[in-house]
């Protein structure tokens, strides 16, 4: 399974749902949507600032992750954008790889 961070901006509607429905109903369905792409919610937090919502999820794949974005994103209450997360043993993988690159006018 692959981590990937949801960072979510509600807009002026999903701000009067969450005045509405509250923040553990928030939780709660987005461990059921989760789940329901064969995942697993890891962390739900809100936040100030240019953020509302942060999300640590584990889901199979990248599609996965695009139907809950294009899912959510398309309600209109709610922006998200999606980080793909990389353990520190891919990033050992990734420095045993050689690439052949070439600096722009070297």
């Amino acid at each position: 399974m692959a981590k990937y961070m949801l960072h979510a901006s509600y807009t002026a509607e999903g701000v009067k749902g969450l005045l509405k429905e509250g923040g553990t109903s928030r939780r709660k369905l987005l461990e059921k949507l989760v789940k329901g792409l064969g995942g697993k919610l890891e962390a739900f937090y809100f936040a100030f600032g240019e953020t509302d919502v942060v999300l640590v999820v584990d889901l199979p794949d990248h599609a996965s992750v695009a139907a809950l974005s294009l899912t959510t994103g398309g309600s209109g209450a709610v922006s998200v954008r999606t980080t793909v997360l990389i353990t520190p043993e891919e990033i050992d993988e990734a420095t045993k790889k050689s690439v052949a690159y070439r600096a722009p006018g070297a």
